[in-house]
């Protein structure tokens, strides 16, 4: 259901992308999202400084999600009307001058509105990803979409092991100074790197251009399906993140926040090896790359669930769930934007909301979860989500298989 291809003028360029242009699109990517997530560590360390209630600290988290929706929707079509290497080098510069608002933030207000414009423009990672996905030839593009998601995971995954670190040695406030700074230099540095467009642009306007992603998701059952996967995955792979400080926090691990960051490691160690899937992607392997991880991923749950009894379990079932998870979503982005490589923008933003819900379903859920059931709850919480995607993918697999043809053979009498 997930093998069409777009034939005639994509708009792609026909050199394609350097193997240094490629890895500075994926740590920019990288350095973008970690925006996001820097808070998580840091909300005691923000709450006391401003005197903030623990009511409305946690605002913080759900305000920047909201920016970041917002900025899917919202921005990222725009990289498919203008130049978009010059709507990377915007973006760059604003969301320097929102974590710069934030590190200097003397009060919950000017905070507040400060997280939430990080939100909104750190959806400069998705216009990265359309960015390489566009220059990209049809050859290379699954490889070059797996090299920058596997950036995006790495700054996913490691922001909580910088953000504890930075802080531990000159406060919160300097986490957010130095991503402004390591920001404005990737922007640089992505401007003189990446090559200059000479793309021809559809003669429609913006609004045409924010209202063709949901009309894209009626008219291709690939794209809505390949957002059902992302929501699942990404909800299952939320479960395992939202709670694990949850247990080793506590006796008998009693494990410091820069130890449960380091877990991350591991995960990234997982989402790295995943980069074989944009492969196997331009190999036209995608349709099966994506049940292999989905079996792998509903089984990594079997060993994370076996946390009490067992670390050595936990950290083979961290290596396996991240390693799935990324293998499932380069596939799908592959997919997506194949479905048409001019509008990759707009495309990745429609499929990214579905990774967004999924993200805060599986996070609302585990914490609910942990509270009445404990680790036994999450895990077969995860392994529920990722049990469902594996039956969507079954499912999407038998809808799409020709039905065989029935041979008549004719035998002449004598």
């Amino acid at each position: 259901m997930d093998e069409k291809t777009t034939s005639g003028h994509t708009g792609t360029q026909t050199h394609g992308l350097s193997r240094a242009q490629t890895l500075a699109l994926a740590a920019a990517a990288g350095v973008s999202v970690a925006n996001i997530y820097y808070a998580q560590p840091l909300l005691d360390l923000i709450a006391d400084d401003l005197g903030i209630s623990p009511a409305v600290i946690g605002l913080i988290m759900m305000l920047t999600q909201v920016g970041y929706g917002l900025g899917l929707i919202f921005i990222v079509p725009i990289g498919d009307l203008y130049d978009r290497r010059k709507l990377i080098m915007v973006q760059g510069l604003l969301l320097t001058t929102a974590l710069v608002m934030v590190a200097t933030a003397g009060g919950k207000t000017v905070l507040l509105a400060g997280m939430t414009s990080v939100g909104l423009l750190a959806v400069l990672v998705q216009v990265l990803v359309a960015q390489g996905a566009a220059l990209a030839t049809p050859a290379q593009r699954g490889k070059v979409v797996g090299t920058v998601t596997s950036g995006i995971v790495a700054g996913i995954l490691l922001a909580r092991t910088f953000a504890g670190t930075v802080a531990d040695l000159g406060g919160w406030r300097a986490v957010y100074l130095t991503s402004a700074l390591v920001t404005l230099a990737m922007a640089v540095i992505l401007m003189s790197v990446l090559p200059r467009q000479s793309l021809e642009r559809d003669s429609e306007t913006y609004l045409n251009s924010v209202l063709y992603i949901p009309g894209m998701f009626l008219r291709e059952p690939a794209l809505l399906f390949r957002g059902v996967l992302a929501l699942l995955i990404f909800a299952s792979f939320s479960t395992f993140w939202t709670a694990l400080v949850l247990p080793l926090y506590v006796p008998p691990f009693s494990y410091s926040h820069t130890q449960i960051g380091l877990f991350g490691l591991v995960g990234l160690a997982g989402a790295i090896g995943a980069t074989f899937a944009g492969r196997l992607a331009d190999r036209g392997y995608s349709t099966w790359t994506t049940g292999t991880s989905l079996a792998v991923l509903l089984a990594s749950w079997g060993l994370i669930a076996l946390l009490p009894f067992s670390m050595l379990s936990l950290l083979s079932g961290v290596f396996l769930l991240d390693l799935a998870v990324q293998a499932v979503h380069v596939s799908n982005l592959s997919v997506v934007v194949a479905l048409n490589p001019r509008k990759s923008g707009s495309l990745i933003g429609g499929y990214m909301v579905f990774y967004s819900v999924g993200s805060a379903i599986g996070a609302i859920a585990t914490t609910a979860t942990y509270a009445r059931w404990g680790w036994a709850g999450v895990s077969v919480l995860g392994a529920a989500f990722s049990g469902i995607a594996v039956a969507v993918w079954i499912a999407g697999l038998l809808s799409t298989r020709p039905s065989r043809p029935v041979i008549i053979v004719e035998c002449s009498r004598e």
